[in-house]
């Protein structure tokens, strides 16, 4: 299963407060313009700082057909092993 890790945070959060290092960074107001490349994957995990920007991904993501998607809240809660 190919799997991708997206945190939706900005791109100084996502550079100053920490990131996990198996995420890619595409920003919450920039996420549609990364609909075609999502599309390569069985499976999209969202992270944000608390879960809400996640959720509003999850949901432009669904409106392109994307359902493979998860929102599994803070970016902390990625395991990348």
């Amino acid at each position: 299963m190919k799997t991708i890790f997206v945190d939706v945070r900005t791109v100084d959060e996502y550079n100053l407060d920490g990131h996990a290092a198996c995420s890619v960074n595409y920003p919450l107001d920039k996420i549609e313009n990364y609909v075609d490349t999502l599309l390569d994957y069985d499976q999209i995990i969202l992270v944000c700082r608390s879960g809400n920007r996640a959720n509003i991904a999850k949901s432009i993501l669904a409106q392109h057909g994307l359902i493979n998607v998860e929102n599994r809240g803070e970016w902390q809660n990625i395991n990348c092993n």
